[in-house]
C-alpha cells in the first residue's frame, strides 16, 4: 500500500493539530506550514498526495498556493479551508483549480470523505490520463475509425474543438467543482457530463440524470429531496429523492434553466449547505453530490431578465464547458456518420451494410445542422430506410426539407391522421423534431398534441 503525505497550511495551531490528528488516524503522514513561503519550501523537497490550505495566511492568500501547486505540481489535489458560509471564497478557490473545500468549523466525517476522495483521485491519475488525454485508433469491428476512448462512452471526433473538450474533461474530472455545460440542443451535453463522472474518483458511484423541464412543478421538491410517508396527500410511502439517489456520485441537472424560481432557491441552499431535508422531515441530512448542470438557453440573459437567480448561476457555473456546434466541426462528420451507420447496420438482417457515397458526405459537410449531432443521427436513420442498393445518396439525405422552419410546412400533414388520434408515424415525428431543432415543446405544439404525449411516443420509438 503506498505511503501518503498531506501538506497542511494554516496559521492557527489548533486547526493544524486537529487536521494532523485526523489524518494520522487515517494512516496519512502530515507536514504543516504556517505560511505560503514555508509551504513552497516543503513542496520542493517532499512529494505530497494532498494539500489542505486555509484561505487567509500571514504572507498572502490561499488562492496563491492553489495556483502555485496547479502550475508546478498539478497532480496534487488542493482543498481550501473556508470560513463557514463564505461560499464566495470557496468558489474562487475552485475556479483557481482547487479540488474541493471544507468549511470551518470542520465536520470530521466530511473531512475524512474529502481526503479519501483526494487519495482516490491521486491513485487514479495515471489511469485517467492514459484513458482520456489522447486519441487512439479503435480497431474494433463495430466502431472502426478514429475514435477517442472514454471509459464506457465515447466522444467522437478529431476536430480542434472536440480535442479541446476532451482535454477540459480530463481537468474537470480532477475537481469536485460544479460544472455547467452549455451548447445548442443535440451537441452531446449529457454525454460530456457522463464522461466527467466516469473519469473522476466518483466513477463507481451513481450518475443520476434529471430533465428539470420534464417534472411538474408541484412534484419537483419531492423528486429532488424526497418525502416522508404521510407528509402530504398521496404520500403513501417514504420516497428517496434524486439528491439521495446520487449521494457519493454526480447529479446531472439537464435543462436547469427550466427550474421555477421557488425551486431555484431550494436548490441553491442544498448546494451551499451540502444538505437536504425531505418533505415532512424535521432535520436536514448531509449529502455528498457533485452538481453538473446543462442547458441550451443563455443563462446570463435569463439572469438579466430576472428569470434565473444570479446567486444560483454563480454557484452552478464555477466552471463552464462549452460544447461545440457540429457545423463548426465538419471534419468530424465522416467519423460520426460511420459510427451511427455501424449502429444501424447491427440491426439489419443478412449482414447488410449500408454505406454513404462520396457525394452524400459532401452534402452533409455543407449542411448547417441546426440539430447538431442528434440531427445527424436522425438524418442517417431516415436515409437508411429510404436508400436503394444499400447506399445512401445525397438525394436520400433530403437535406433541403430537413431544415424547414415554417410552421405552415409542418401542418401540411394531419397529426391526427392515424387511428385513435395517435401521433404521426416515426418519419414525420423525426421530421418535425429536426426542423424545430429538437425543441420538444415546439414540436408538440406544431403536431397539436401535449408535451406529455410527445414524450411518451419518443420513449416508445426509442428516440429519447
Amino acid at each position: 500500500m503506498p505511503e501518503h503525505h498531506a501538506l497542511i497550511i494554516d496559521d492557527e495551531v489548533d486547526i493544524c493539530e486537529l487536521l494532523e490528528l485526523t489524518l494520522n488516524r487515517m494512516g496519512i503522514k502530515t507536514h504543516s506550514a504556517n505560511d505560503i513561503s514555508t509551504a513552497i519550501e516543503l513542496l520542493s523537497h517532499q512529494p505530497f498526495t494532498i494539500c489542505l490550505t486555509d484561505m487567509k495566511l500571514p504572507d498572502g492568500n490561499g488562492i496563491e498556493i492553489v495556483k502555485h501547486i496547479k502550475q508546478n505540481y498539478s497532480h496534487i489535489p488542493v482543498a481550501m479551508i473556508s470560513a463557514h458560509g463564505n461560499m464566495d471564497h470557496a468558489i474562487e478557490a475552485m475556479k483557481a483549480g482547487a479540488f474541493d473545500f471544507v468549511s470551518k468549523p470542520m465536520v470530521l466525517s466530511e473531512l475524512r470523505h474529502l481526503v479519501n476522495a483526494a487519495i482516490k483521485l491521486a491513485e487514479a491519475e495515471q489511469e485517467i490520463l492514459s484513458n482520456t488525454n489522447q486519441a487512439i485508433i479503435n480497431t474494433d469491428s463495430e466502431n472502426s475509425g478514429t475514435l477517442s476512448s472514454f471509459s464506457s462512452k465515447k466522444l467522437l471526433g478529431e476536430s480542434p474543438a472536440i480535442q479541446e473538450v476532451r482535454q477540459l474533461i480530463v481537468k474537470l474530472s480532477k475537481s469536485m467543482a460544479p460544472v455547467h455545460i452549455s451548447g445548442e440542443s443535440g451537441t452531446g451535453k449529457e454525454l460530456a457530463a457522463r464522461l466527467i463522472h466516469e473519469t473522476s474518483p466518483r466513477k463507481n458511484a451513481p450518475f443520476v440524470p434529471i430533465n428539470c423541464g420534464a417534472i411538474p412543478g408541484e412534484l419537483m421538491e419531492s423528486e429532488f429531496f424526497g418525502h416522508k410517508k404521510g407528509s402530504f396527500t398521496g404520500a403513501t410511502k417514504n420516497k428517496i429523492g434524486l439528491f439521495q439517489a446520487a449521494n457519493g456520485g454526480t447529479l446531472f441537472l439537464d435543462e436547469i434553466a427550466d427550474l421555477p424560481l421557488p425551486m431555484q432557491v431550494k436548490l441553491l441552499r442544498a448546494i451551499q449547505e451540502k444538505s437536504i431535508r425531505a418533505i415532512g422531515e424535521e432535520h436536514e441530512r448531509k449529502i455528498d453530490v457533485r452538481i453538473i448542470s446543462a442547458t441550451h438557453k443563455d443563462l446570463q440573459q435569463l439572469v438579466h431578465d430576472e428569470k434565473f437567480r444570479q446567486d444560483l448561476f454563480y454557484r452552478i457555473n464555477v466552471i463552464e464547458l462549452q460544447m461545440p456546434n457540429l457545423r463548426n466541426c465538419i471534419q468530424d462528420i465522416p467519423i460520426l456518420s460511420q459510427y451511427f451507420l455501424s449502429k444501424l447496420n447491427k440491426n439489419l438482417l443478412n449482414n447488410t451494410e449500408i454505406k454513404l457515397d462520396n457525394n452524400s458526405i459532401k452534402e452533409l459537410q455543407s449542411y448547417d445542422f441546426p440539430g447538431n449531432v442528434r440531427e445527424l443521427e436522425n438524418i442517417l436513420e431516415r436515409a437508411s430506410a429510404l436508400c436503394e442498393n444499400n447506399t445512401i445518396t445525397a438525394q436520400d439525405l433530403n437535406l433541403s426539407t430537413s431544415n424547414l422552419t415554417s410552421k405552415q410546412s409542418f401542418l401540411e400533414f394531419d397529426p391526427e391522421e392515424n387511428t385513435n388520434g395517435e401521433l404521426p408515424n416515426r418519419e414525420k415525428l423525426i421530421f418535425t423534431l429536426d426542423a424545430t431543432k429538437w425543441n420538444r415543446k415546439a414540436a408538440a405544439s406544431i403536431l397539436g398534441i401535449s408535451y406529455r404525449q410527445l414524450r411518451y411516443r419518443l420513449k416508445k420509438l426509442n428516440l429519447e
